[in-house]
C-alpha cells in the first residue's frame, strides 16, 4: 500500500491528505496535540505522536513529507531522527520550504536556478535546512512555497472585523499560492519522482499586498482597509521579515515538468473561490 508519513502534518499537508486518502493512500500524520490527533483520525489520517520514535512509521512509509520549520538551532526532525531517516528506504521524500531562500530582489523575478541569498534569519535557516536534508542521501524533492492562503487563511475575516490594514511600501511585491494548488503540485511530484528536483510553488500573479486586501474588501462590498505607510506600521517580527524582501517568483517548472494547471492562477481567482465556498 502507498503510505505517506507526513511529519508536521499541518495546513498544507492536510490539503494533500484530502487528495490522497480518497485515492486509497494510507497517511500517517505526526502531531503533539490530542485535539489534532482526533481531527486527523476523523479525516482518515493515522495520528502519530511526537516526541517519540519515527522508526516504525518510517518502516511502513513509501513516501515521506516534512513540513516542519527549522528553529534557532536547526531542523528539529533531523536533530532527533537523522539516523532513522538515513536508514529509511522511501521511494520519494518531500521538503516544504519557502521562497524566502532567495532573499530580496527589489521586485525582480527569481526562478529555481537563482542563487540563494536569504536576507532574513528565517530564510537563512531554511537554506541550511534544505542543505541538511539533501545530505541525507534520500530521494529528496524541495518545494519552495510562496505566501499560502486558503480556507481559514484568507483576508476576509480581518476585512470584516475591521482589523485589516493596507501596509504601503513602494515597490513591495509578493507571490502567493492557494493551499489546494500546493497539494496538487506535491501529489504530481509523487507521481513523477525526480530526486534532487526543486520546485517553486506559486501562482501567476505576484502583486502588492495592499492590492489583495483591497480586492477582498471589494468582493465583500466593504470600505477599503485603512492605508498605513510601512515605516509607521506596528508589525510583528514575522510580518516585518516578509516586508524585508520583494520579488516575483516564476512557476514555469511545475507546469513544464509536472504538467500542472493551477486551479487558482491569480489571487482574484482564489479569493472568489473562498467567498463562494463560504456561501
Amino acid at each position: 500500500m502507498k503510505t505517506l508519513l507526513s511529519i508536521g502534518h499541518g495546513y498544507s499537508a492536510q490539503a494533500l491528505a484530502r487528495l490522497l486518502v480518497p485515492q486509497g493512500w494510507h497517511v500517517i500524520g505526526t502531531t503533539r496535540s490530542d485535539d489534532h490527533a482526533r481531527a486527523f483520525a476523523a479525516d482518515g489520517v493515522e495520528p502519530l505522536f511526537l516526541p517519540g520514535s519515527l522508526e516504525p512509521a518510517l518502516g511502513r512509509a513509501t513516501h515521506i513529507l516534512t513540513s516542519v520549520a527549522p528553529d534557532a538551532t536547526g531542523d528539529p526532525i533531523l536533530r532527533d531522527h537523522a539516523d532513522a531517516l538515513r536508514a529509511a528506504r522511501p521511494l520519494w521524500v518531500g521538503y516544504l520550504s519557502t521562497t524566502a531562500v532567495y532573499g530580496d530582489h527589489q521586485g525582480g523575478w527569481v526562478d529555481e536556478d537563482t542563487p540563494l541569498t536569504p536576507a532574513t534569519p528565517r530564510g537563512q535557516a531554511r537554506v541550511a535546512a534544505e542543505t541538511a536534508w539533501a545530505r541525507l542521501g534520500l530521494p529528496l524533492h524541495i518545494f519552495r512555497l510562496a505566501g499560502i492562503y486558503g480556507p481559514g487563511r484568507g483576508p476576509f475575516e480581518k476585512v470584516r472585523d475591521g482589523t485589516a490594514r493596507r501596509i504601503l511600501k513602494p515597490g513591495q511585491i509578493f507571490s502567493r499560492i492557494h493551499v489546494d494548488d500546493i497539494a496538487q503540485v506535491v501529489a504530481a511530484s509523487m507521481q513523477r519522482p525526480d530526486p534532487g528536483a526543486v520546485y517553486n510553488v506559486c501562482d501567476d500573479d505576484p502583486a502588492p499586498p495592499e492590492d489583495v486586501l483591497a480586492h477582498a474588501a471589494t468582493l465583500l462590498g466593504l470600505p477599503l482597509p485603512p492605508a498605513i505607510p510601512y515605516d509607521e506600521a506596528d508589525l510583528t517580527p514575522m510580518a516585518r521579515s516578509f516586508y524585508a524582501e520583494s520579488k516575483r517568483v516564476r512557476n514555469d517548472r511545475i507546469k513544464r515538468d509536472l504538467g500542472i494547471t493551477l486551479r487558482y492562477p491569480t489571487y482574484r481567482d482564489g479569493l472568489a473561490a473562498l467567498l463562494d465556498s463560504e456561501a
